[in-house]
């Protein structure tokens, strides 16, 4: 990487994307789904209550202006059950835990849950990499989504990661389409959208976000087509860094969005460790 991506930074972007995400839907849509957030500080907390999966139900932010404390802990801790939320996650970059974070995740009855790889560039190193758009599969073609395909590309993205339930999810998605920090990209065969993609604009960094393909577009070059036409718009925007996470890989397991990622551009920052806050725990004083 050409330069160093500031960890705080990085964290902080993918937690604000999220974010932005769901809160920036209309009221109406935000009061149907239950979806509420609350600023810590630099921690920023996200909660969805109607969605069932709790996939965005997280927090982050942690570290990127001051320390890891058992206070910030406890207040998202708080958050969460003031919101009336099975779980919560807690996303904590390994290199700002503190040295008691055992203790602190015992007290709190944290326990350790899915684990990200997260990934970054700088955004001239995405674009001096493979060019994704040229090696698209011929019939495929990719661009920008506008309004009227809203709701089309949304259903894409939220079916394929199973967020279907309530229908309202699908809504939430589609109100982010052209909203101001976002740009949104799709690749269609013939006129059907066939996979998406968005990239959330955050100053100096920018976080690719949300990458869908449908089991029939799977292969063809499609992301990495998606990857390539995000980090043009990123650079356009002035952002010098890319982020994006994405699952770790197990013994045997192999994540195609991690290794699109690596022939784009990106490299493995860092391993981070998913910790859970559970409804029916219990704080230790």
């Amino acid at each position: 990487m050409r330069t160093t991506l500031p960890i705080g930074l990085g964290e902080r972007t993918e937690i604000e994307a999220y974010a932005d995400f769901v809160t920036g839907a209309p009221p109406s849509l935000r009061d149907a789904l239950g979806i509420a957030s609350r600023r810590f500080g630099p921690v920023l907390a996200v909660a969805v209550r109607e969605n069932p999966s709790r996939f965005f139900d997280r927090a982050g932010g942690f570290g990127a202006e001051q320390p890891v404390t058992a206070d910030a802990v406890a207040e998202v801790c708080d958050f969460y059950r003031e919101q009336g939320v099975a779980q919560g996650s807690l996303m904590i970059a390994p290199a700002v835990l503190p040295r008691d974070w055992a203790a602190t995740a015992a007290r709190f009855g944290l326990t350790e849950g899915n684990r990200f790889v997260k990934v970054g560039c700088d955004t001239e190193s995405a674009l001096a990499a493979a060019d994704g758009v040229a090696a698209l599969e011929p019939g495929l073609r990719v661009g920008p989504v506008q309004p009227e395909q809203a709701h089309e590309w949304a259903t894409v993205m939220m079916t394929t990661f199973g967020f279907t339930k309530p229908a309202a999810l699908i809504d939430m998605a589609a109100s982010c389409v052209g909203r101001p920090g976002w740009r949104q990209y799709a690749v269609w065969e013939d006129e059907r959208i066939i996979a998406v993609a968005s990239v959330f604009l955050n100053g100096e960094c920018a976080d690719m976000f949300g990458a869908a393909t449908l089991p029939e577009g799977r292969r063809r070059g499609a992301q990495s087509a998606l990857l390539t036409v995000r980090a043009r718009a990123a650079r356009e925007a002035g952002c010098r860094w890319l982020v994006a996470e994405t699952g770790a890989e197990g013994p045997g397991d192999h994540n195609t969005s991690l290794h699109n990622m690596l022939r784009a551009g990106f490299e493995r920052l860092y391993e981070r460790v998913t910790w859970v806050w559970h409804a029916g725990a219990t704080s230790a004083p």
